[in-house]
């Protein structure tokens, strides 16, 4: 049974330890802003391919456009030829009218062109607006992060100094003080002790010359006795 429970306990604070992992507010920004730098990159792609688009169309409008001009002079030139008397009225009349029709067809792409830019542009102007918030809000939050990573290296310096304040019990140092001082009485007191166990260990003699003090004979007292006995010597050779 304890062993299950030890394991629920394990398994607890592994999923704990993720869970705190996952609420890390700065790696939680670092990769918010990961995220917003692809969506960036995927913006600025769109934006490339509906402006190509909306170029391409253009391009298309100014064809189509020269192209039913050019439709319309042909017509007229065929109808023109026919009042000259140069080509069969009927047959000017039958080639005007399929130029004019391939004229109507140019209209219609040029009109349906239009619309096409129209909404391209519509297109460019909002993923142009996406970009510009995005990359505000990139700015932004690299700057938040660059203040959070800041703080969060000041809050842990604190954190660790106000821990190491508080491991300091003013109680426990008095005891331990309290203890020291103990114990150097206690050393002073044994040394205290040897040194009346070293008298008490002293030899009688050894009180008596410590009572009248050193009575040996000096060096000088020895020295003038040696000359008064050669003294001596020499006088009764004589």
């Amino acid at each position: 049974m304890s062993l299950f429970k030890r394991l629920f306990t394990l398994g607890k604070a592994e999923t704990n330890s993720v869970i705190d992992k996952l609420e890390d507010p700065i790696k939680m920004t670092e990769q918010g802003i990961r995220d917003m730098k692809s969506d960036l990159e995927k913006s600025l792609k769109a934006l490339a391919e509906v402006k190509a688009m909306a170029i391409r169309a253009k391009n298309e409008i100014k064809e189509q456009e020269d192209r039913a001009a050019d439709y319309e002079k042909k017509a007229m030139m065929l109808l023109q030829r026919a009042e000259a008397g140069q080509m069969d009225a009927g047959e000017a009349d039958r080639l005007a009218g399929e130029a004019l029709t391939k004229k109507a067809e140019c209209d219609s792409h040029v009109e349906r062109s239009k619309k096409e830019q129209a909404k391209f542009d519509s297109d460019v102007a909002k993923l142009d607006a996406n970009i510009k918030k995005i990359r505000s809000k990139i700015s932004s939050w690299e700057n938040e992060l660059k203040t959070l990573k800041a703080r969060v290296k000041v809050a842990s310096s604190t954190k660790n100094l106000n821990k190491q304040m508080a491991a300091i019990d003013s109680s426990d140092t008095i005891s331990m003080l309290e203890r020291m001082k103990d114990k150097v009485n206690q050393e002073e007191a044994l040394a205290e002790a040897y040194g009346d166990i070293a008298n008490e260990s002293r030899s009688l003699d050894d009180e008596i010359d410590s009572a009248i003090g050193d009575t040996s004979v000096g060096a000088d007292d020895k020295l003038a006795a040696l000359k008064a006995k050669m003294a001596a010597a020499k006088g009764g050779n004589a």
